[in-house]
């Protein structure tokens, strides 16, 4: 990018001369009030791009791994965000940035990973491996190891970054967690296993599959793939995308091995209510998660 810094691992602001569409307006009015993050490369390759405008833009092609941070002047937290979008593409603006900014009013710095994904083409054309989302989610954490200052870390996921953000808080690499917020995310009904509603075909491409198969986050019988920090959990009844079962499932193992996890389902919720969605009483599900935070930030020592 012109103008700007896109050494790996180095953090840049993002200027009006870059030619990214991913930072930049597009011409349209509306892309002017969009939030501008710091970005991070963490891999060689093309500048990444999104489609729309501000505030439903998405990323369809990810080309290289990035975070994309929005900071606060005192942190107490920081945050690691994963876009929703089936695996096939990402939610950039609703289930990223809008998720940001809303963390930072909680006093966290917030950095949206932009990760590749399975089955995708690579540079060569041929399929991105299955777990590249995790290889790219790990490369992040490897990024915000390098901050001196040591922040407690939480996961938050929405959707597929639900998924994503459960396999995260599985991990032991630095810097580690303290806890993990995971909204309407197909975290292990889709293993072909488990599968919820019983029968349903396994998903494009094969890729997609074996990385829900390889990770049925909080199924006891896969000790790899239980969490290791509390969760907070937000989910719809009657969600035909993400079925309850999903939470369910992880709730009765929760409940047998003593996990601390917050498990609200809420009745009128469409799937992907993230922020906006104000039509019942998920719209109270910020404020849930807000109070979560406030009781696991201090028992690890509040910062700034």
């Amino acid at each position: 990018m012109a103008g700007a810094d896109t050494r790996l691992g180095r953090s840049s602001r993002a200027n009006d001369n870059t030619g990214n569409k991913a930072l930049q307006k597009d011409g349209s009015d509306a892309d002017d009030n969009a939030p501008r993050p710091d970005v991070a490369v963490l891999a060689e390759g093309p500048e990444n791009r999104l489609s729309g405008q501000w505030p439903d833009r998405m990323m369809r092609r990810i080309e290289r791994p990035e975070l994309h941070s929005f900071r606060v002047s005192q942190p107490r937290g920081q945050a690691m965000i994963y876009a929703g979008g089936g695996y096939l593409e990402l939610v950039y603006d609703k289930e990223g940035i809008e998720i940001a900014r809303w963390l930072n009013g909680l006093g966290l710095d917030a950095h949206v990973m932009i990760h590749r994904l399975p089955g995708a083409p690579g540079p060569d054309g041929a399929p991105l491996p299955f777990d590249i989302a995790l290889r790219d989610a790990l490369a992040g954490l490897d990024h915000l190891a390098q901050d001196e200052r040591s922040l407690p870390l939480i996961h938050v996921g929405l959707s597929s970054g639900g998924h994503l953000a459960g396999v995260m808080a599985c991990q032991t690499n630095a810097p580690s967690a303290v806890g993990a917020i995971i909204a309407y995310g197909p975290i292990n009904a889709n293993h072909r296993e488990y599968k919820a509603p019983a029968g349903k075909p396994d998903y494009p491409p094969a890729e997609k599959q074996a990385f829900y198969d390889a990770w049925p986050v909080g199924i006891r019988a896969h000790p790899h793939a239980m969490p290791k920090v509390p969760l907070f959990m937000a989910y719809a009844l009657h969600d035909r995308s993400v079925p309850v079962d999903h939470a369910l499932n992880l709730a009765r193992s929760a409940a047998e091995t003593g996990l601390d996890a917050d498990l609200h389902i809420f009745g009128c919720a469409p799937h992907g209510f993230a922020l906006r969605d104000h039509g019942g009483t998920h719209d109270a599900w910020p404020g849930l998660a807000n109070a979560w935070i406030d009781r696991l930030l201090p028992s690890v020592g509040a910062v700034g």
